[in-house]
C-alpha cells in the first residue's frame, strides 16, 4: 500500500465521548492506586504469603500480549507475507500501548511507586527483574523506530532490518517475562524451564486475539471496509496459536506429573485447588481454548464475524484465567521448606494460602487495560496507522495463506 492509503480516523463528538468513557476507567484505576497507597496494602487480598495479586495478573497479561500483538508486523516484514503488510502499523502501535498499560499497573501496584527510582538506578544483574527493565524500555524504543521506518517514505528500505530486530527483541522480552517465574525455584508451581517458551506462544495467542478485536472495532467504528480475506487469515492463525498453547500446557503438566516431588502441586492445581482448579478446567481449557477452537474452525461459525469476535474475547478471558492460575495459584500452594517432612506451625506453614481479589485490585487492573485502549484510540486518531480500506480487492494475496 502507498503512504496515502493510510488515514487517521474521524474525530468529533462520538470520538470524544468514547475517549471520555474509557477515561473514566483510567481515572478509576488511578483512584484505586491512590486508595491502596493511602491505606496500605492490607485493604487488598494480598498478604505475606501471596504478594502478587490480581493487578499482577492484568499487568503480566498485558505485557505478554504486547509482544504477541507485534506478531502481525513481524509476519509482514520478517517473513515476507505481503497480505499482512497493511496491518503492520496498527500491530506496532498495539505493542507499545499494551506494554504501557501493563507497566503502569506494575508501577502503581508497588506500594511505594517512588521505589521505581531505585530500580532504575541500581541494578542487580543476578535478578531477572533488573534485566526486564532494559527489555521493556528497549522494546518500546525498538518498536518506535520500527514504526518510523514503516511510516517515513525515505526510511522504508530499512523496515525489514528494523522488523527483524524487533522480532528478536520481543522473543527475548517474553522469555524474560516467563523466566521471572521459571527461575523462582522456591515455588514448585513456577520452577520449570518450560515456562519461558510457553509464555512466548501464549503471547502469540493473547496478542492476536486483542489485535483482531481492535481491528474489527476500529473498522466498524470508522465505517471502513474490512474484507474477509485478511480477517479469515487472522482467525486461522489464531486457531493455530490456541492449539500451540494447549500443547505447551499439556507438556508442562505432564512433565510435572513425571517428577515425583511435583505431584502435590499438580494435584492441587488439577484436582483439589478449588477456585484454581475450576478456573483451569472451566475457564482456561474449556471456555478459553476448546470452545474458541470449535468456533473458529466450525464451517458455519468460522465465517461469522460475530463468532470470530466472541472466540477472540474468549481467548482473552481464558488467558486472564491462565495467568491467575499461574501467578496466584502458584503462590497459594504452600512452600516446601523441608521436603519429605510434615510441617505445622502457627504461621501458615504447610497450609494453603488464602486469597480473594479486592475491588481496588480489580479496578487498578481494568484501569491499566483502559489506559492501553485510550492510548490506542488517540494513536489512530492523530497518526496514520489504519489503511483506508482492507477490502478483499485491496489485499495483495500473492503471499501464502496463513
Amino acid at each position: 500500500m502507498k503512504q496515502d492509503d493510510f488515514r487517521e480516523i474521524e474525530g468529533g463528538r462520538p470520538f470524544y465521548l468514547l475517549l471520555g468513557f474509557i477515561g473514566l476507567f483510567v481515572l478509576a484505576g488511578l483512584g484505586a492506586a491512590w486508595y491502596m497507597e493511602h491505606h496500605g496494602h492490607w485493604v487488598t487480598g494480598m498478604s505475606n504469603q501471596i504478594i502478587w495479586g490480581t493487578p499482577h495478573v492484568f499487568a503480566v497479561f498485558l505485557i505478554v500480549a504486547a509482544s504477541g500483538a507485534l506478531n502481525v508486523a513481524s509476519i509482514s516484514s520478517v517473513f515476507g507475507k505481503t497480505p499482512y503488510k497493511p496491518l503492520a502499523r496498527l500491530s506496532g502501535l498495539l505493542a507499545i500501548t499494551l506494554l504501557v498499560g501493563g507497566l503502569a499497573i506494575l508501577v502503581l501496584d508497588l506500594g511505594r511507586p517512588d521505589r521505581l527510582i531505585v530500580a532504575m538506578t541500581y541494578y542487580n544483574f543476578k535478578s531477572i527483574f533488573a534485566w526486564n527493565i532494559f527489555l521493556y524500555i528497549g522494546f518500546m524504543g525498538v518498536v518506535a523506530i520500527y514504526l518510523w521506518m514503516m511510516m517515513e517514505r525515505k526510511m522504508n528500505r530499512f523496515t525489514k532490518s528494523a522488523g527483524f530486530v524487533a522480532f528478536i527483541w520481543r522473543l527475548i522480552l517474553t522469555t524474560g517475562t516467563g523466566s521471572i517465574f521459571g527461575f523462582l525455584v522456591a515455588r514448585q508451581a513456577y520452577d520449570s524451564a518450560l515456562l519461558a517458551p510457553m509464555f512466548i506462544i501464549m503471547s502469540f495467542s493473547f496478542g492476536l486475539a486483542i489485535f483482531i478485536l481492535v481491528l474489527m472495532a476500529s473498522y466498524k467504528w470508522s465505517n471502513r471496509p474490512l474484507g474477509d480475506v485478511i480477517l479469515f487469515r487472522l482467525k486461522n492463525l489464531l486457531g493455530v496459536f490456541i492449539g500451540a498453547v494447549l500443547y505447551f500446557v499439556v507438556v508442562y503438566h505432564l512433565t510435572n506429573l513425571y517428577i515425583t516431588e511435583q505431584h502435590g502441586v499438580e494435584r492441587f492445581i488439577l484436582l483439589e485447588g478449588g477456585v484454581y482448579t475450576r478456573l483451569f478446567w472451566v475457564v482456561q481449557i474449556l471456555l478459553g481454548s476448546l470452545l474458541p477452537l470449535a468456533l473458529l474452525y466450525n464451517p458455519s461459525t468460522g465465517k461469522s464475524r460475530g463468532w470470530i469476535g466472541i472466540a477472540s474475547l474468549l481467548v482473552i478471558v481464558g488467558g486472564l484465567a491462565q495467568m491467575y492460575v499461574i501467578i496466584i495459584g502458584g503462590q497459594a500452594y504452600p512452600l516446601e521448606l523441608f521436603p519429605g517432612k510434615e510441617v505445622t506451625s502457627s504461621f501458615f506453614d504447610g497450609g494453603i494460602n488464602a486469597y480473594a481479589p479486592s475491588l481496588p485490585e480489580i479496578t487498578l487492573g481494568v484501569g491499566g487495560v483502559a489506559l492501553a485502549l485510550a492510548a490506542t484510540l488517540v494513536g489512530v486518531r492523530v497518526l496514520r496507522f489504519l489503511p483506508v480500506s482492507l477490502a478483499d480487492d485491496q489485499i495483495d494475496q500473492s503471499g501464502e495463506v496463513a
